[in-house]
């Protein structure tokens, strides 16, 4: 069983920066891949960045990349987003989620952990 809790988010003018942590507990987190998501208000969630389990591997939306940075410390249990250059269409609540395999991530099936609250993300233009 893998339990996470994001936090990091806040309200940010177009153009800047947020750092968010998803803190994991559980023996295996050091084993999945991971990823980050996001929900727009009146959109569906989607995915946003993966992380192999190493970390050596990671994926990203076309509407992410080149702007967000997804790493990972498995000593520390904890996966973080860098997103820099911010836009207002970034606002979302924000999730992180564990799967088998980042192709899994990338698709959102077999997700191993219940959704948490998630941390807000707003983008002011």
């Amino acid at each position: 069983q893998v339990e996470l809790v994001e936090s990091g988010g806040g309200l940010v003018q177009a153009g800047g920066s947020l750092r968010l942590s998803c803190a994991g507990s559980g023996r295996s987190f050091s084993n999945l891949p991971m990823g980050w998501f996001r929900r727009a208000p009146g959109k569906e969630r989607e995915f946003v960045a993966a992380i192999s389990w190493s970390g050596g591997t990671t994926y990203y939306s076309d509407s992410v990349k080149g702007r967000f940075t997804i790493s990972r410390d498995n000593a520390k249990m904890t996966v973080h987003l860098q997103m820099n250059n911010l836009k207002p269409e970034d606002t979302a609540v924000y999730y992180c989620n564990a799967a088998t395999s980042t192709a899994a991530v990338q698709a959102m099936g077999g997700l191993l952990a219940s959704w948490g609250q998630g941390t807000q993300v707003t983008v002011s233009s």
